[in-house]
């Protein structure tokens, strides 16, 4: 808590509990910044944040209320540089590591807390905010600038001295980040996404290089080297140290070969001229690459392969490759987060190298979103997979129908596809449909644990949907039997 006085140069000797920029989120206390968004500028949901408790206003532009407003030139620009101000300056007295990238930035962001450990590194993206001392939701991959300094504040208090988090594009392109300098940067990869958003794919790698110009002099980039993308990102890069992955003997860290099973993939990397043979959890030659982005950054962080590998047998990443129990079922099922071209691409490319008969895929695409990528979505699906079930995924203003309109527009084999446009519903069509040895991936979601829908948002966990039509489905056979 801070006096209005010591945030600003002002006669208000007001306490304030907090920084908020959703009048909904407003409690009695809070200063309320009114920035402004894509769709929404907050200057007009003034009243409706002092109704809820907002002691003081900070604005661009006049405002009719009844508390104190500090005018300021842009909100947007003085909203980050508040909160560091509110917070003590809690970006300095923390280690900031940063993955962004189009597929793998949750798997990346979450190996590398195994691997340096939870006690000391807190992780912040899709799936929450998390140590060894906290688990909690978050509504974005990555935080606004009011979040995103609270969040590092509470790692500082829970013990930690290094935050592993999340960078998106979007958040780089709405300036969410732009006071951040991270120690390590590391990118996975870089394919079409979020063209809604940047109007353009150079503008959206423009957005991804942009983490590499934040990185402090003295800090680390950790480069995919086998990434077509990979000397643009080298460009944009401002630190002295860069590491590099990939299958090339010149890499820092070198892939050098993987064989991967159902239940595991042994690999191979080199580095520092050592080879080390290393058995992994994770599933998929794309984890072999997430693997190795993660060790890097562990290495830049001062760790040692001896030290990084007892870690690796440790490694859960939530709603990537969650293969559901089985209670009985002669079939599996899968969910994941896929939800781009390219990552559900790579995703049935590993799962027909597995022992299975047929592939039954439940996919949707959120609203709101690069409606472009959904045609490309729904052939990729079809091309791949032996069957597709279309729905909704986060719909939001968007009907639903015209989405899956769009994702099965240039799909010519009709009997490759059904529509079954309720989630929960289209869950328990391909449950309800699966043979002996099939395999049902549900996409798009992973373990999140709502949907955004047109005028409320509601919980919905794609595994519990699952599980409820696994059981129902066996307990019907056992009746019928």
């Amino acid at each position: 808590m801070k006096k209005l006085s010591e945030l600003y140069n002002c006669d208000y000797d007001i306490d304030i509990k907090g920084i908020k920029i959703n009048s909904k989120e407003v409690e009695k206390g809070d200063l309320f910044i009114c920035t402004k968004g894509v769709t929404a500028d907050r200057h007009d949901f003034v009243s409706d944040a002092v109704s809820r408790g907002a002691v003081a206003i900070v604005a661009s532009r006049e405002v009719e209320c009844d508390v104190p407003v500090i005018m300021v030139e842009d909100t947007n620009n003085e909203l980050p540089l508040l909160c560091a101000r509110f917070y003590d300056n809690p970006e300095d007295k923390i280690k900031i590591y940063s993955v962004t990238g189009t597929d793998g930035k949750t798997s990346v962001a979450t190996i590398t807390q195994y691997l340096i450990g939870d006690d000391v590194c807190g992780y912040m993206g899709t799936n929450g905010r998390c140590c060894s001392k906290f688990n909690k939701e978050t509504n974005n991959t990555t935080a606004d600038a009011d979040k995103l300094f609270e969040y590092f504040y509470d790692f500082l208090e829970a013990g930690c001295d290094t935050v592993m988090m999340e960078s998106s594009s979007e958040a780089f392109f709405r300036g969410r980040l732009k006071t951040i300098r991270y120690d390590i940067g590391a990118i996975t990869n870089i394919t079409r996404e979020h063209l809604n958003i940047h109007g353009s794919f150079e503008n959206y790698i423009e957005c991804k290089c942009q983490q590499f110009k934040q990185i402090k002099e003295n800090g680390y980039a950790i480069l995919n080297k086998d990434d077509d993308y990979y000397s643009v990102v080298r460009e944009a890069c401002s630190c002295k140290n860069i590491y590099t992955y990939g299958k090339d003997e010149d890499n820092t860290l070198q892939i050098v070969s993987y064989d991967i099973f159902p239940n595991k993939t042994n690999i191979t990397y080199k580095f520092n001229g050592e080879s080390y043979k290393i058995v992994s959890p994770l599933l998929g030659d794309f984890n072999v690459y997430n693997l190795a982005c993660a060790i890097l950054v562990a290495i830049a962080s001062g760790k040692t392969m001896e030290e990084i590998i007892p870690n690796i047998s440790k490694i859960e990443v939530s709603g990537r490759l969650d293969m559901l129990p089985n209670i009985g079922q002669d079939f599996h099922v899968m969910v994941d987060y896929a939800h781009t071209p390219n990552g559900i691409s790579n995703l049935l490319n590993f799962v027909h190298t597995l022992d299975i008969n047929r592939s039954i895929v439940v996919i949707g695409s959120a609203g709101e979103r690069d409606f472009l990528k959904r045609p490309l979505m729904g052939k990729t699906v079809t091309d791949n997979a032996s069957y597709a079930i279309f729905t909704y995924e986060d719909p939001r203003s968007e009907e639903p129908i015209d989405i899956i309109n769009m994702m099965i527009k240039d799909i010519e084999d009709k009997s490759k596809y059904e529509i079954v446009v309720d989630r929960s519903e289209a869950i328990k069509r391909a449950i309800d449909i699966a043979g002996t040895n099939d395999i049902v991936l549900i996409l798009g979601k992973g373990n999140e644990t709502y949907e955004k829908l047109k005028t409320e948002t509601i919980y919905f966990n794609d595994i519990e949907e699952a599980m409820k039509h696994l059981k129902a489905r066996l307990e019907k056979e056992k009746v019928t039997v």
